[in-house]
């Protein structure tokens, strides 16, 4: 007996249509773009979190709105600077007409809040591609196949032979199209929505830093 013949995925691309070899790269190189993506904001998202866990141990045991920074060692990480915003709100001093310690207490919360929202936004910069690429991957491996399934009924009228081996290598080229989109858009979903649920956590701690250090941060700016 003789043993079935195997198709390599070099040979599915190196036989396929144009229109199928531009899809199989188009997805080929979103897929490396968006593991690149991933990698990266998961490597960033563990640094932030143990400078995060730093602060948050500092915060909850300083006395003094000093105590609350780490020195320059810690001055890039996104939690360092909402402090430093509150810092230097507290230290720009009570406008000409004075203010409540109630309303000094929300300026520098304020300060820290909107600094808050600047770092989001530069933490959350290429996560809009991994959600597009999860849905849209999908549907462009499913052109490639159907453009592969259109390709090989035209090679079947053009031979007029039914046969398996007539059909069997455009089917594959097709279903390889499929697969490529998968590929591409299952690890970009659930990494995006991992990233996304680590950044809303993330969030929620810095709105609990933000009101721990506020306080510290407005009475000493009242003295």
């Amino acid at each position: 007996m003789e043993a079935a013949p195997t198709i390599s995925v070099v040979s599915l691309f190196l036989n396929a249509d144009i229109v199928v070899k531009g899809v199989l790269l188009l997805l080929l190189a979103a897929s490396v773009w968006s593991w690149a993506v991933i990698i990266d904001k998961l490597w960033r998202l563990g640094a932030i979190s143990r400078a995060a866990r730093e602060h948050e141990a500092r915060a909850a045991g300083a006395s003094t709105a000093e105590e609350l920074w780490a020195g320059p060692r810690m001055a890039q990480d996104p939690a360092a600077q909402v402090i430093a915003a509150g810092l230097q709100e507290s230290a720009a001093g009570a406008p000409p007409d004075g203010e409540t310690a109630a309303e000094r207490r929300d300026r520098i919360e304020r300060a820290m809040r909107l600094t808050l929202n600047s770092e989001m936004r530069r933490l959350e910069a290429r996560l809009p591609f991994l959600a597009t690429l999860g849905s849209a991957a999908p549907f462009i491996g499913l052109f490639g196949t159907v453009w592969g399934i259109m390709r090989s009924f035209a090679g079947i009228a053009a031979a007029n032979n039914t046969s398996i081996a007539v059909v069997a290598p455009g089917i594959a080229e097709a279903l390889f199209a499929t697969a490529m989109g998968l590929a591409a858009a299952i690890p970009a979903v659930v990494a995006y929505n991992k990233i996304t649920v680590e950044l809303g956590r993330f969030a929620g701690r810095m709105q609990g830093l933000i009101g721990r250090s506020g306080g510290l941060l407005a009475r000493a700016a009242g003295v």
